[in-house]
């Protein structure tokens, strides 16, 4: 590890690029670092979560309303009507959920994907471009076509992301993040964790954020 990484305060923050509110946690995050006098000394970390392993890596098209009616046994409207809600959370953090496009897929493939950008400082792009294309251009994430196309427009190459879909070392590290979720008891995400020392769980608004950073950061200059 370089020193000018060491020489950074860390935030982790465990993920899953199917997960709304991660995406809208990771807004008001940056909300709140835009506001932050000191965030050029703050290095982010993504981790991998997933919410529902149980996804098959093959599966048809889903159709995300039905799929959270099945998940949480309630009825097709009631699960549009949640999405409804989330949307307009979605919005007042400046991004468009476009739902009626969103395709439900097994996140694992895309987590190898990050785990190699990671390796070459691009793990906040992968990302970014992951979750606006779940969300808000209805890409099928689980299709490996469409994770190397992603991949190529944040810099990588198509052999890159080969290698991190067949190279069985992006896959333990995927599950390493979510065996240490497991032992931190994290149950849910987006999970921040601030220089191993506060959390904050879930989407919060930007202050909370921004006190958390001031808080860690100041005792991370002691």
């Amino acid at each position: 590890m370089d020193m000018q990484a060491t020489n950074k305060m860390k935030v982790e923050v465990w993920s899953d690029i199917m997960c709304p509110f991660c995406y809208i946690g990771k807004r008001n995050y940056e909300s709140a670092l835009g506001q932050f006098a000191d965030r050029d000394r703050v290095e982010i970390v993504w981790k991998s979560f997933q919410l529902d392993p149980s996804i098959p890596e093959k599966t048809e098209e889903e159709n995300v309303f039905r799929y959270l009616a099945q998940r949480k046994g309630i009825s097709y409207e009631q699960s549009v009507q949640m999405h409804q809600g989330v949307v307009q959370t979605a919005k007042n953090a400046g991004l468009e959920y476009n739902f009626d496009k969103a395709v439900v897929a097994n996140s694992f493939k895309a987590h190898r994907m990050i785990q190699l950008a990671k390796t070459k400082g691009l793990g906040d792009q992968a990302e970014e471009r992951l979750f606006s294309a779940y969300f808000t251009e209805g890409k099928n994430f689980g299709n490996p076509e469409v994770l190397t196309a992603l991949g190529k427009e944040i810099g990588l190459t198509e052999a890159d992301v080969q290698e991190a879909l067949t190279n069985e070392t992006y896959a333990q590290k995927v599950k390493e993040d979510i065996q240490e979720a497991g032992r931190l008891g994290v149950n849910g995400v987006p999970f921040f964790v601030f220089d191993r020392k506060y959390a904050i769980s879930g989407a919060q608004p930007p202050a909370a954020f921004l006190q958390a950073l001031q808080q860690s950061f100041a005792e991370w200059l002691k």
